[in-house]
């Protein structure tokens, strides 16, 4: 698994705590680095920037998400689904080193290894409308 893929699949770990426990996602990320051995992976960095920047951006981004997925509350989605959305929007908006179509294959590719059959079809529409918004 290629190294950002991994610290996405970290985030998305840590997002999804945080969701279930409803709790700061910077408040799950310090415990999760302290169950982590050393020495901590390389793309650990990565996955941390992620979950900062999503967590620092979070309103912006779910209402991103919730204007985009038609027919489709925050809370209606699965947790997995809305938070690769959530890593992924953050890509697509604050991270100019990774291109648009990287950040929505990855999330399409982690939800059909993590998430139901219909979650790569619907990630990879809210996150095109969404792209499409970003670069407008």
């Amino acid at each position: 698994m290629p190294a950002r893929r991994k610290a996405r699949k970290r985030a998305l770990d840590v997002l999804f705590e945080a969701d279930l426990r409803d709790r700061p996602p910077v408040e799950v990320l310090a415990g999760y680095l302290e169950r982590i051995e050393r020495p901590h992976p390389e793309h650990l960095g990565y996955a941390v920037g992620l979950v900062e920047g999503v967590a620092a951006h979070l309103d912006r981004i779910d209402e991103l998400i919730a204007s985009y997925a038609e027919g489709w509350t925050l809370d209606r989605m699965p947790t997995v689904d809305r938070n690769l959305a959530r890593i992924a929007v953050y890509e697509l908006l604050y991270v100019d080193e990774i291109d648009d179509a990287v950040a929505i294959s990855e999330a399409v590719e982690l939800a059909r290894q993590m998430s139901t059959d219909d979650s790569p079809r619907f990630l990879n529409g809210v996150l095109g409308r969404i792209a499409e918004y970003a670069t407008r």
